[in-house]
């Protein structure tokens, strides 16, 4: 018989995440640790179970702390598709602040993306960035967090400790 499966843990890539307070609500109603992560001071819900995380003033500090505890059950907030490709190889879920959720499937083809985007970016044949958040996107968030909860339970992951 195997062993049970851990707790859900939910890890936010905190520095530009727009959807913070969205993912400590979800995770208030599903009793879930939350691990905020940024390399300076962020406000945070007053909540024992969400817990802030500073880490060095450096390129991935972030990043590689929460790579280090991606492990099955675990669920990563983050637009950065390296950091996405990174956990998704550690075992985690990984879901972008509009709801779009990062698999094995299809991160190959977001880091492709991403790359000529910042190649075509960097010669000015595209001097914007992406378009702007929506109401829409910060919906399809909650939708893509709550049914990544709920998968994680129904393969034995736990709410609590």
């Amino acid at each position: 018989m195997s062993e049970p499966a851990g707790p859900i843990i939910i890890y936010i890539d905190a520095d530009a995440c727009p959807v913070k307070d969205e993912a400590y609500k979800v995770a208030a109603r599903h009793g879930l640790k939350t691990f905020v992560v940024a390399n300076s001071f962020i406000n945070t819900a007053r909540d024992p179970m969400i817990e802030r995380v500073i880490v060095a003033n450096s390129p991935d500090a972030a990043d590689d702390w929460i790579v280090e505890r991606a492990i099955p059950g675990a669920i990563v907030i983050s637009a950065d598709i390296p950091l996405a490709a990174r956990a998704i190889k550690a075992g985690a879920d990984v879901i972008g602040p509009n709801g779009k959720a990062f698999t094995e499937s299809s991160i190959g083809m977001a880091l492709a993306q991403r790359n000529l985007m910042q190649d075509l970016r960097e010669t000015g044949v595209i001097t914007g960035g992406p378009r702007p958040f929506t109401p829409r996107d910060r919906s399809a968030f909650l939708s893509a967090l709550d049914l990544a909860i709920v998968r994680l339970k129904r393969r034995g992951f736990s709410a609590g400790p």
